[in-house]
């Protein structure tokens, strides 16, 4: 199980992608479009870094949904091949079994 700090920080991290993710996308559209000169291309770039770090996308950590285990994580179940491999013998994910030979 992961430390608490860590999900919670990353829950608010999360939060504040959403939050700013029209403003952040227009402001790069802004920054990287050819039609505008460069002086409203800069301003678009400062505006840019003016906001909050952790309003970035790629500072949010995948993490499984139960354990909050953030390595060997699975994009389609949303959570750790720990737990997967767990929830999968116990036949609680519909349609997969563990095979055996």
């Amino acid at each position: 199980m992961a430390k608490k700090s860590a999900i919670e920080r990353n829950k608010r991290r999360k939060k504040l992608v959403a939050r700013f993710a029209d403003r952040r996308a227009a402001l790069l559209a802004q920054a990287k479009s050819q039609d505008l000169p460069v002086e409203e291309r800069f301003q678009a770039r400062l505006k840019l870094a003016k906001l909050p770090r952790n309003s970035a996308k790629v500072r949010v950590r995948n993490r499984c949904a139960v354990t909050g285990r953030s390595r060997g994580y699975h994009r389609r179940f949303d959570m750790s091949r720990v737990m997967l491999r767990e929830l999968a013998s116990d036949g609680l994910i519909p349609g997969m079994v563990k095979s055996s030979w």
